[in-house]
């Protein structure tokens, strides 16, 4: 292994750590030592690759959308030809990796943020990004779902794509409050019928009103 190669590992590692570590413990409780013995480097070798732990959770957060980002590009919900049902497959797929611990399913950028967002800027606009930019990634199959079926519904699929991110993080806030993944995949299947109701609503509107302007 080259020495240039034995870097990346070892920030990769520390970056990996600092999710295990922080979904288990939270932001705050979580000591540099922790992230090295997660890690198994050094003091030396962590502050060799960050300044300190909140240099190291700004990059841990640009790390989980990164890694998270190809789980999703790669997830079956792509798949169907229609949209919506690419929409409702998202959520059926956030419903099917909920399981294990706490710490196995929850957001890293939502448990930062929700610690932080009043006390250290750096690590809050990282985890918006994260969060942000995720939900970016479902608004073109949230557009063209509504172009098919309510395009005058006075919602916009931004909106909806980010309404999914605050269902998932509120999900995820009751399941550590009861300690466990079911309360969340229930709220998520509360989610996956709101997302069908909102369609299936706005089709009924939509269809309604070209029925009174074809009677007029």
């Amino acid at each position: 292994m080259s020495n240039a190669t034995a870097r990346l590992d070892t920030h990769t590692r520390i970056l990996d750590a600092a999710i295990k570590v922080v979904r288990e413990k939270g932001y705050a409780a979580t000591r540099v030592e922790d992230l090295c013995a997660a890690a198994q480097v050094t003091k030396g070798g962590f502050f060799h690759h960050f300044a300190s732990k909140e240099d190291a959770a700004v990059a841990a957060a640009r790390h989980w959308s990164a890694v998270t980002g190809g789980l999703f590009a790669n997830a079956p919900y792509h798949a169907p030809e229609d949209p919506l049902e690419r929409v409702l497959g998202y959520i059926d797929f956030r419903a099917a990796i909920i399981g294990g611990t706490t710490a196995d399913f929850t957001c890293l950028a939502g448990t930062m943020a929700q610690e932080v967002h009043l006390t250290n800027p750096a690590i809050r606009d990282a985890c918006a990004d994260a969060i942000f930019d995720h939900a970016a990634t479902l608004v073109a199959d949230i557009a063209a779902a509504k172009a098919q079926r309510c395009p005058n519904a006075d919602w916009s699929p931004e909106s909806l794509a980010q309404f999914t991110q605050a269902a998932l993080q509120g999900a995820f806030i009751l399941a550590k409050a009861k300690g466990g993944p079911d309360v969340a995949r229930e709220m998520v299947a509360h989610l996956r019928h709101y997302v069908e109701l909102l369609y299936s609503q706005g089709a009924v509107v939509q269809a309604t009103a070209q029925t009174g302007h074809a009677a007029d």
